[in-house]
């Protein structure tokens, strides 16, 4: 991992967090929290404090006042020979099962029941619990990212908040050793920086369309630059029309918002370094267009800008942690309107290459604004691309909403986006990008369809994209199933920020040990 050897006070997130290492007995804090093992088997905080306390947790237990379920938490008042005002104890469950899922929860668990007890702070030794082959650096991460997570709320648009009487401000994680603390504290800067740019995204996808428009967007982008120090570019429809971006122009036709197209630049690298390029689907809103969607659940289309907000959140993330690299975020936002003057499946239009597109869909809207996009950053002579998208219902079908789909055209940069995604718990799965496939995208009248019917509707979405990335190493993740929550917890969920900006922080540790951002 890079070496920061800085710190930051991440005003934007909901709790202070902090590093120490000490015995459970001893701290003088609000609530501290250890772990238990079913059937009733203390962790070895656990087991520190009982110690102290004479037996006093374990004789609980033996009463049957707890059993270690996973999930379950038992909060104890005024225990013997602590120095806490509280304790709580936080089911585990069964300890050969215990894996990465399971610590997640159990920091849910602990985090939530803190926040609705009226505790100030808490201190956790959950993270000194082992997760088979993760590190006291996976765990704080993913401790900072699930703590802010579970605290988020998007309540700016209600009349009425529903406020927390006293909520939680202060978390501390401890590490067992005194020697894991400089890998704790690196931990600590890289997760809450992933928080930051997750709460990003949320708050940007999370919004309703008819106040994030493109426009609002590049507004947030110019915000961005002037926070960070970044370089901010914003097109309108006039120099998209002048540089041949018809097929993005042909998605925005239909709408009265004017399509804008952002392009941001982090320069924490060397001069003339070949930047890693993000470009992030930027759809405001998707009502299909002519083709029009069915009306059920038509209002999750909010967050057909997933793409975007993430590439401009790890951007974000990067810049905090002043990652020795050199990133340019790229978004084309258009909002996707049926109208008098809407494009009609079966028109054709040439793209920004020069490449003719027969529009047999206007609800595979995305591809059309991401080829353009994707010819554009040819400028930027890219060490590599990676577009991110709610793309396709296809990927939904095909990997639910646990992993998202991933295609490329180079594998050692498919691998390094797997690899990143499996580090920082926001996976990815590779899908195949065979030639074979392209022949679905045939079409009578122009150089391709832009849609190759129902079988493999991922793989021909990214056959499509393809076509125009030729001249440089290129990765599409396609995040239809991952970047958003349906029923009632619906939302954004974040994803993929901490993919994205795990793959940045390994590209950035490469230059810090003396190599270049390139593999």
């Amino acid at each position: 991992m890079l070496k920061l050897r800085f710190s930051f006070i991440f005003k934007e997130l909901a709790v202070e967090f902090s590093i120490k290492s000490g015995s459970p007995e001893k701290q003088r804090t609000a609530c501290v929290v250890v772990g238990v093992f079913e059937s009733r088997k203390l962790s070895l905080p656990a087991e520190l404090l009982d110690n102290a306390a004479r037996g006093y947790l374990s004789e609980l237990l033996r009463r049957g006042d707890m059993e270690g379920k996973a999930g379950n938490t038992l909060l104890l008042h005024k225990v013997p020979g602590t120095e806490a005002d509280r304790i709580l104890l936080v089911g585990l469950g069964k300890e050969r099962e215990f894996r990465e899922k399971d610590y997640r929860a159990a920091i849910v668990a602990a985090v939530r029941t803190l926040n609705e007890t009226g505790g100030f702070d808490g201190t956790l030794y959950l993270t000194e619990l082992p997760v088979k082959k993760r590190d006291i650096a996976w765990r704080v991460r993913q401790a900072v990212i699930v703590a802010e997570e579970t605290l988020y709320r998007f309540d700016q648009m209600k009349s009425k908040k529903d406020d927390v009487r006293r909520p939680l401000r202060k978390l501390t994680f401890c590490v067992e050793r005194r020697n894991e603390l400089a890998a704790a504290e690196q931990a600590l800067v890289e997760g809450q920086a992933i928080a930051a740019g997750m709460n990003t995204m949320k708050n940007l996808a999370n919004l309703p369309g008819n106040i994030c428009t493109p426009t609002y967007l590049a507004e947030q982008a110019r915000a961005l630059a002037a926070e960070y120090g970044l370089a901010a570019e914003i097109l309108g429809r006039e120099e998209m029309e002048q540089l041949g971006m018809n097929t993005l122009l042909a998605v925005a036709r239909g709408s009265h918002q004017p399509p804008q197209f952002i392009v941001l630049k982090y320069q924490g690298g060397k001069a003339g370094e070949k930047p890693i390029v993000l470009v992030g689907k930027g759809v405001t809103f998707d009502t299909g267009g002519i083709s029009l969607k069915p009306p059920p659940e038509m209002d999750e289309m909010k967050f057909d800008m997933s793409g975007a907000a993430s590439v401009l959140a790890a951007l974000k993330a990067a810049a905090l942690m002043k990652l020795p690299l050199n990133i340019i975020a790229v978004v084309p936002a258009v909002e996707n309107m049926p109208g008098g003057s809407a494009t009609r499946p079966g028109d054709i239009v040439t793209s920004m290459s020069g490449q003719t597109v027969e529009i047999l869909n206007t609800d595979a809207e995305g591809r059309l604004i991401l080829c353009d996009a994707l010819t554009y950053v040819e400028r930027f002579e890219p060490d590599c691309v990676i577009d991110v998208a709610t793309l396709t219902g296809a990927c939904v079908i095909a990997l639910g909403h646990v992993v998202s789909g991933l295609l490329a055209n180079d594998d050692g940069l498919a691998r390094e986006l797997l690899d990143a995604g499996n580090a920082s718990w926001d996976r990815a799965w590779q899908m195949p990008l065979f030639e074979d496939y392209q022949e679905q995208l045939q079409s009578n009248f122009a150089d391709m369809g832009n849609i190759g019917g129902r079988p493999a509707g991922t793989i021909t979405a990214a056959c499509f994209l393809s076509r125009f990335t030729k001249k440089y190493e290129w990765a599409h993740l396609d995040i239809a199933g991952t970047a958003y929550k349906s029923g009632k917890d619906k939302g954004s969920t974040g994803r993929p920020v901490p993919l994205l900006t795990h793959f940045l922080i390994e590209r950035a540790s490469k230059v810090g040990a003396g190599g270049t951002a390139s593999k």
